[in-house]
């Protein structure tokens, strides 16, 4: 579903990416995450998103949801990342069954540290773009995808990309 506005980036220089703190939820309570406890252990994916309940959003996260294959993947977690608060990621994940932690950046420090922020999206300043971002376990990134139509998601296809460049060394 990729249109001429997105953009595939392996490996981005491998640039190392500063570590992290966001509360979040996976649908039960809600706690702290931090970036280095999942990436010492093995890599992570981030699902940048601007809204939960918004309908392109509720149907990409469903989609990776569903998305059986990602369950049987050791060694990866899977984080989503908006800058909605931890109540509603809480309501999102409860009613659509997202079996990842949902994280609430409500100041927009790592939606800014990924340069993932739109201006202006639907008379919202600072939303996030909807973009796909793995990190290794060495904190770097492995692949990136953006786009700058929020109308634009990546397919499920996208995030097994994104879980295959880990499992097999990048390539």
């Amino acid at each position: 579903m990729s249109s001429p506005t997105s953009v595939h980036i392996r490996g981005e220089a491998r640039r190392m990416i500063q570590d992290f703190e966001l509360p979040g939820t996976d649908g039960g309570e809600i706690t702290t995450y931090r970036l280095s406890e999942y990436t010492d252990r093995g890599a992570v994916v981030l699902v940048f998103y601007p809204f939960d309940f918004s309908p392109i959003c509720t149907e990409v996260l469903c989609d990776f949801r569903d998305a059986q294959w990602l369950s049987l993947t050791d060694g990866i977690d899977v984080f989503g990342i908006s800058r909605d608060s931890c109540y509603a990621h809480k309501r999102f994940a409860e009613e659509y069954g997202i079996p990842f932690p949902l994280l609430s950046d409500t100041q927009g420090e790592v939606v800014e540290q990924f340069d993932l922020i739109y201006d202006e999206w639907e008379n919202h300043k600072g939303v996030p773009k909807r973009a796909l971002i793995t990190i290794d376990d060495e904190h770097k990134i492995r692949y990136k995808w953006e786009t700058d139509d929020a109308y634009d998601s990546p397919s499920p296809d996208e995030l097994h990309d994104t879980i295959r460049s880990l499992t097999n060394g990048g390539e």
